[in-house]
């Protein structure tokens, strides 16, 4: 028979406190890296913005302090941010690191990264990456989208017309990245955090 509910909360806990999740997470990536589903030749990066209650009416009377508020467009979250980096061939996830929802996506970067890749994908959220002190020794071709507003301003010449083709292609490269979110959030109903 199925484990209920209570028995696969107590084993989760179980392997928190022990520490068991990365090490369980270390070993799967090492027998897809063995059985060639990992090329390790290119990175996606990516995060995303996981909900959580703002709501003070719990036993600490308190906001969980590991969680802060960030906008998004128009709209304030407050939650935690999921960041994912993710082998460009396969899509299957190799680096995860979860912090605070007002940490900015390309401070997350160097921690994404296995070291073998000869490319990285990002989005816009990414800009200046290359940049960043503890990315500069990194040899990689970094392929990160534009802004938006510096999409918008391309003229519709030959070359822009190159251009816009160039960052389409990257989306699509990039859209792998959205498949583990989808999973994580839609299938497995994760879309808030407690």
């Amino acid at each position: 028979s199925a484990p209920d509910a209570t028995t696969l909360l107590k084993f989760r806990r179980l392997l928190e406190r022990q520490g068991l999740t990365r090490r369980i997470f270390e070993t799967i990536n090492g027998h897809l890296a063995e059985q060639g589903l990992m090329l390790r030749e290119g990175t996606i990066v990516d995060a995303t913005l996981i909900a959580a209650a703002p709501s003070t009416k719990n036993r600490q009377k308190a906001r969980d302090p590991d969680m802060h508020q960030t906008k998004k467009g128009n709209q304030y979250y407050f939650g935690m941010k999921a960041h994912i980096g993710a082998d460009a061939h396969s899509g299957l996830v190799h680096s995860l690191v979860g912090t605070a929802a007002n940490v900015a996506d390309v401070t997350q970067t160097h921690q994404l990264l296995h070291g073998e890749e000869s490319d990285v994908f990002g989005d816009s959220g990414y800009q200046g990456a290359g940049k960043r002190e503890e990315n500069r020794e990194r040899t990689v071709n970094w392929r990160i989208a534009m802004k938006r507003k510096q999409r918008k301003a391309i003229p519709n010449t030959a070359m822009g017309r190159t251009l816009q083709a160039m960052e389409r292609v990257k989306a699509g490269i990039r859209a792998v990245v959205e498949h583990p979110f989808h999973v994580v959030k839609n299938l497995f109903g994760h879309r808030k955090v407690r």
